[in-house]
C-alpha cells in the first residue's frame, strides 16, 4: 500500500514538474511569436500597453473579454487613424498590461487606470469606444470621470443586469483552487486551436475574418496570469453592472449604441435596448443579422457611429 501511495505521489510531482515546465515554454513561444505591437507607458507607477497611431481628435479604443489590442489593430484602427488619434489600450491583465490586483480588476479600477492613460498621452477630452467587457468600462468611465470624454460608442456592451449563471469555466478558473492547479494545465496542454475554434461562436452567425485568428494570438490569451485575469473580472462584472445602473441617468456626453439582434452573448433586449433610454439622447443602432463582433463585421456602421459622435461633440 505504502509503495503503491509513493508510485502516486511520485506520479503527481512529475505531471506537476511537466505542467509547469510546458507552461512556461508555451507563454514564452507566445509572447516571442505575439510581441507587444505598441509602446508601454507608465501610468501612476502602473505599466500600460498602448498603441497609437494616426492624427486628429483623440480616440480611445477598448477591447472586450479574453482580448488585447490586437482585436482592433487587425483591421480597425487603419480605417480611423487618417480621420483620428487612434490609442487602443491593454485591460489590465490581458495583452501587455500587467494586472493590477490578483483578486480581479473591477470596473472602476479599469476605468481608472485607462482614463489616466489616456490623459497621459495627451488625451484630456477623447472620444471613448468600447467592445463588450471594454464598454462597460467605458460606461464606467462616464460616470466617474465626465469631465475627461468628449463623447462615447458602445459596441455590443453588457449594460444592465442578467440572471444567466457565470460560465462554469470562469467560475472554475477564477477560484484559487482553478488558478493553481486547472489554469497551468490548460495553458500546457491545450491547443491553440481550442481559441480559434472559440472564435466561431464569438462571430457568429458571421465568419471571423480571413487571419483574425493568427493574427489575434491565441497562445496569449492562454496564458496562466491572463486566463485568471480575465476570469476574476468576469466574476465582478454583474455586481460592478447593478452599481453602475443607478447612474446612467447622470452621463451627459453624445452616446452612440450599436449591437447586434442576433448577439449571442451580449443580448440586445435586456442590454442595449434598455440603456438607450437610461442615458439622455443616446442613439441606439441595431444592426440586423449580426452577432457580437460588430468591429469586424460592420465597420462601415462602426465608423459611421463614431463620426456621428465626434460631430455630436463638437469634434468634427
Amino acid at each position: 500500500m505504502f509503495k503503491i501511495l509513493l508510485y502516486i505521489l511520485v506520479a503527481l510531482v512529475l505531471l506537476a514538474a511537466v505542467t509547469l515546465w510546458r507552461a512556461s515554454a508555451r507563454e514564452a513561444a507566445a509572447e516571442a511569436a505575439y510581441p507587444p505591437e505598441g509602446q508601454f507607458i507608465d501610468v501612476n507607477g502602473q505599466k500600460v500597453h498602448v498603441v497609437v497611431r494616426g492624427s486628429g481628435p483623440d480616440l480611445i479604443l477598448i477591447h472586450g473579454a479574453s482580448g488585447s489590442t490586437r482585436d482592433v489593430t487587425f483591421s480597425l484602427v487603419e480605417k480611423l487613424e487618417q480621420d483620428y488619434r487612434v490609442i487602443a489600450l491593454d485591460r489590465p491583465g490581458l495583452g501587455y498590461t500587467p494586472r493590477i490586483t490578483k483578486a480581479g480588476e473591477t470596473l472602476t479600477q479599469q476605468a481608472d487606470l485607462l482614463s489616466d492613460a489616456a490623459r497621459e498621452l495627451g488625451a484630456q477630452n477623447p472620444i471613448v469606444v468600447g467592445h463588450s467587457f471594454g464598454g462597460a468600462v467605458a460606461l464606467n468611465w462616464a460616470v466617474n470621470h465626465p469631465d475627461t470624454m468628449a463623447a462615447m460608442v458602445l459596441l455590443a456592451a453588457p449594460s444592465n443586469p442578467w440572471t444567466t449563471p457565470i460560465d462554469p469555466l470562469y467560475r472554475a478558473t477564477s477560484s484559487k483552487l482553478g488558478a493553481t492547479f486547472l489554469v497551468p494545465l490548460l495553458t500546457a496542454f491545450v491547443p491553440n486551436s481550442y481559441v480559434a475554434n472559440a472564435f466561431s461562436e464569438v462571430f457568429e452567425p458571421q465568419d471571423a475574418p480571413d487571419g483574425y485568428a493568427d493574427y489575434f494570438g491565441p497562445g496569449v490569451t492562454l496564458r496562466r496570469h491572463t486566463m485568471i485575469a480575465n476570469a476574476r473580472q468576469r466574476t465582478h462584472l454583474l455586481p460592478d453592472i447593478k452599481a453602475l445602473v443607478p447612474h446612467y441617468g447622470d452621463i451627459d456626453v453624445p452616446t452612440e449604441i450599436l449591437h447586434g439582434d442576433v448577439d449571442t452573448i451580449v443580448g440586445l433586449p435586456i442590454h442595449s435596448a434598455l440603456l438607450v433610454d437610461q442615458i439622455k439622447g443616446a442613439n441606439l443602432t441595431v444592426l440586423k443579422g449580426v452577432g457580437h463582433m460588430p468591429q469586424h463585421v460592420s465597420q462601415p456602421e462602426v465608423i459611421d457611429a463614431i463620426n456621428r459622435a465626434a460631430v455630436r461633440a463638437g469634434l468634427r
